[in-house]
Formats: structure tokens, C-alpha cells, sequence
């Protein structure tokens, strides 16, 4: 039987997956109103050669974050491609802390998405990234 790891209440599996986050799971998912906030329970798989979780975790679940988060707040998007990621590493995250990963919407477009994720370890900030989204609509029947 799997453990529950200590999830936060209000977490749930996240269901979606992907190649890359696989080797990750499991992740964790709470929707928030227009948000899709994702969580882990960090473990050595996270982490690099100096103990630490990954900066490469980081941006890539941060990316995630928000793009689901775009998607949830701009509704008929057939897909979303990131056209630029930026993060700030401002404190180490480690071993047994919780993850968190929440979207800020600073602006939701027709043609970009403009957002901001706050990275949390344990409730502390660790990560702060900002990523803008080309829209890409679903085609008229």
C-alpha cells in the first residue's frame, strides 16, 4: 500500500502525466478557484548530487503549474506553448519538505498569458518564476 506521505489536506493525485514528471510522481494537485497548485513531498529522486532539490524540478513543475492554471482560466485553449521561463532560486529546498507550487495570473490574454509562480518549501519561499504562454485556441467546428 502506498504511503500518503504526508500530504496537505486538499491535495489530491495528480492525474495528468507526462514523460518527464514520471520519474517524480507522486504529484500532487489541489484546484483553486482558476489555479491548479501542484505539490510533492520531496525526495532524493528531486534532488541533485549536493542534496538539494533540483533547480531543473523546479522550473519544469513551475512551467507546469502554470500552464494548467492558464488552460483552467482561459477555458477553450487547445494547448499552450511557453515562449518564455524565467526563475529566481531564492533559498534550497531538501529532503522531506513540501513542495509547493501556486500560480498568480499578472495577465491573462487572447494571444499570451502572462503569469507567476511562488515556489513554497514547508511554507517558506524557495523559487519564484515567471513564464509567458502563447495561446493557442481550439479550431471552429
Amino acid at each position: 500500500m502506498e504511503a500518503l506521505l504526508d500530504v496537505p489536506a486538499g491535495f489530491e493525485r495528480h492525474g495528468r502525466k507526462s514523460p518527464v514528471t514520471d520519474p517524480w510522481e507522486p504529484l500532487w494537485r489541489r484546484v483553486s478557484g482558476d489555479t491548479v497548485v501542484l505539490g510533492l513531498r520531496v525526495g532524493t529522486p528531486h534532488c541533485n548530487g549536493r542534496g538539494f532539490v533540483h533547480g531543473g524540478l523546479i522550473s519544469a513543475l513551475a512551467d507546469n503549474a502554470m500552464g494548467l492554471s492558464c488552460v483552467r482560466k482561459l477555458g477553450e485553449v487547445s494547448s499552450l506553448v511557453t515562449v518564455n521561463l524565467t526563475v529566481d532560486f531564492l533559498a534550497s529546498a531538501h529532503t522531506g519538505q513540501w513542495l509547493e507550487f501556486d500560480t498568480v495570473f499578472v495577465k491573462p490574454g487572447g494571444t499570451l498569458c502572462f503569469t507567476q509562480a511562488f515556489v513554497t518549501a514547508d511554507g517558506q519561499p524557495c523559487a519564484r518564476a515567471n513564464a509567458v504562454f502563447r495561446v493557442v485556441r481550439k479550431a471552429a467546428a
